[in-house]
């Protein structure tokens, strides 16, 4: 209900009943509102009459007036009395400081006590867990919630302003914040309609419903967790203090009661362990990105160019380099890279290591001031190789690669998979595994090669001895003079069946 500054509304009991119980529960949206009931004791040639102010009988008897029940504040509140035949009942409301929004309930039968869903004895909402970016919640069952296990689910909010005391007070605050478009937590649910487009909202893998409204004031997250009586609200930030709210509500009715509000702050993040560096010797690391770790490496120069290089074995990496707290460089990547840095002997480096995926991605980084010790091999312009459907048989296959000028030595190891297999396993290469995390029995043949011109310095190899219409995953790895390996991007090959 829009309530302008004021207004007044008028109830009278229907004819033919003397008394009946009365209830009304008033929810002020918005802003703090004034309200009252009041109560006329007319005639009984008055009563049934609508137009209850130009009545002269109104104007005669209006002083005899008395008032029920009067509030101030924005808590949802409910009077239970009893009206009768022979009254005319007043009821005012007055918004505090501007136009708002309320919500009234009236009603005298006795079912109305079942619209708004039961609160426990004790609405608390307990903090039972705080981590860096997760907050754990638990909260007494309503009874209502328990008998009515169909209609009724919790509801948990969070934001970063403040608490609400009514479902009605955060849906308004959402609405006026800066939403284009916006629909009421209630409606969202699936059995009542599509979602809006303009939400960003998420079906977790239980059930939940999530929904996520980006506001000029922060982000405010909305999750129905059905009838369990504790959540973890995940994704937040460390050190930042949130606000929960708990709301019981009754689909059918769209009635709903609040528990008492919380607060709780993120723990700080961790500073990142600094692990320091030493000449020459690799360091892999696997990196969380869905809890977003990151990994702080140090290294002390002896002379005045460093080299850094790094090779991401699966996903893609962020690296951040700095020299004495300044930062040189910063780069996102998923393969091969090498930084070649000038200063001072002494200067001290830092390297900060990331993912930049939700999933895990690993990552091999070595370091030196050594420059006669290259890290990595001569590489060809492309890692890909080639296989000949011509001469494919039913137990050969004949596959190429490129590869440099310099003097290296490859090797081809092959594996036998399922069809439906090639995609996993040709995504999920780990790219910095060498031949020593391979099974003898996959080892085919190891071969020195270079060629002064380019433009011919392609290999092959032809491999025998295999079985018809099989899949083989092929692996070429070039290893250099510092003996880290590159490995080529893997090849799927079937046989023929017939020959």
């Amino acid at each position: 209900e829009f309530l302008p500054l004021w207004c007044l509304y008028y109830f009278v009991l229907e004819e033919g009943r003397t008394s009946a119980p009365l209830t009304v529960t008033v929810t002020p949206c918005d802003v703090p509102i004034e309200w009252s009931i009041r109560v006329h004791k007319s005639s009984t040639n008055y009563l049934g009459k609508l137009d209850v102010e130009e009545s002269p009988k109104f104007q005669k008897t209006a002083k005899i007036v008395s008032t029920l029940f009067s509030y101030r504040g924005n808590s949802v509140e409910t009077y239970t009395g009893t009206s009768y035949y022979s009254a005319v009942y007043m009821f005012e409301f007055l918004s505090v400081e501007r136009d708002t929004h309320i919500t009234v309930y009236l009603a005298t039968h006795t079912t109305s006590e079942h619209l708004y869903p039961e609160l426990p004895a004790d609405p608390r909402i307990d903090v039972i867990g705080i981590g860096h970016t997760t907050v754990t919640l638990a909260w007494k069952h309503s009874p209502t919630a328990l008998q009515d296990k169909e209609n009724t689910q919790y509801c948990v909010l969070m934001n970063e302003k403040h608490n609400y005391k009514s479902l009605c007070a955060a849906e308004t605050a959402i609405r006026s914040s800066g939403m284009k478009s916006y629909q009421a937590l209630a409606f969202s649910l699936p059995q009542y309609g599509a979602l809006l487009d303009t939400q960003q909202v998420m079906i977790l893998s239980n059930g939940e419903l999530s929904i996520i409204s980006k506001a000029s004031n922060g982000e405010v997250r909305q999750t129905c967790v059905g009838t369990k009586n504790s959540y973890t609200v995940p994704n937040l930030t460390p050190s930042t203090q949130y606000y929960f709210d708990v709301f019981v509500v009754n689909f059918l009715t769209n009635a709903s009661a609040a528990f008492t509000g919380t607060f709780a702050r993120t723990l700080e993040e961790p500073e990142p362990k600094v692990t320091d560096m030493k000449d020459g010797k690799m360091i892999q690391l696997t990196l969380d990105g869905r809890k977003q770790k990151s990994y702080t490496l140090q290294y002390r120069a002896r002379h005045k160019q460093v080299q850094f290089a790094f090779q991401s074995c699966s996903g893609q990496v962020q690296v951040e380099i700095s020299r004495n707290g300044k930062v040189l460089m910063s780069e996102r990547f998923a393969g091969l890279r090498h930084f070649v840095l000038k200063g001072r002997i002494g200067d001290t480096y830092s390297v900060q290591l990331g993912s930049t995926e939700p999933s895990n991605a690993s990552v091999k980084v070595q370091v030196s001031s050594l420059f006669h010790k290259p890290f990595f091999p001569a590489l060809p312009e492309s890692l890909k190789i080639k296989s000949f459907s011509k001469l494919r048989t039913c137990n050969s296959v004949t596959i190429a690669w490129l590869g440099t000028q310099q003097l290296s030595k490859y090797c081809v190891y092959k594996k036998q998979i399922e069809e439906d297999q090639v995609w996993m396993e040709t995504r999920n290469a780990d790219r910095c595994s060498g031949p020593e995390s391979r099974q003898k029995g996959d080892k085919v043949l190891c071969k020195y090669f270079h060629e002064a011109n380019l433009h011919r310095a392609v290999t092959t190899a032809t491999i025998k001895g295999l079985e018809a219409g099989i899949v083989y995953l092929f692996d070429v790895y070039l290893i250099g003079p510092s003996g880290m390996p590159v490995r080529y991007y893997s090849k799927a090959v079937k046989t023929r069946k017939k020959c």
